[in-house]
């Protein structure tokens, strides 16, 4: 190894120059690649916190909003109107009772004009009669 030579121009590389070089030129490399690794990955950690805090603002606007909205009125709001649709129900069940009721009057009465107005014809007829026999001719 000590034999050989390699001349570039005005330098003269000798056999054990080049082997002590190599693995220093190796790990010179492996460092530098290493080094690039971790600023790739720091810049990959910095995106990813950015993210976080994009995210972070975002979730603040969200509560911001339920807050404004009164999103935890709404419980109270929803019990109330469940309250007052029971009783709207019940109302109505009241009032389609009365209907059918209404509407069993309505048969029971259609006939009765015409029976009324019979009733008062023989009653004044009756009455005709009797003014009659009171009045000889």
């Amino acid at each position: 190894m000590e034999d050989i030579q390699i001349k570039a121009g005005a330098f003269v590389f000798r056999g054990w120059y080049i082997a002590a070089a190599l693995p220093l030129l190796g790990s010179l490399s492996g460092g530098i690649y290493y080094g690039y690794d971790v600023v790739n990955r720091f810049w990959d950690v910095e995106v990813s916190v950015n993210e976080v805090l994009g995210a972070t603002s975002r979730l603040q606007a969200i509560e911001q909003t339920l807050l404004q909205n009164n999103v935890s009125g709404l419980t109270s709001q929803l019990s109330t109107i469940s309250t007052q649709m029971t009783n709207i129900l019940e109302q109505q069940r009241t009032l389609m009772d009365l209907k059918s009721k209404i509407e069993r009057a309505e048969l029971i009465t259609n006939g009765i004009d015409a029976k009324l107005t019979a009733i008062q014809s023989d009653i004044d007829n009756t009455w005709d009669a009797i003014d009659a026999l009171e009045k000889p001719l």
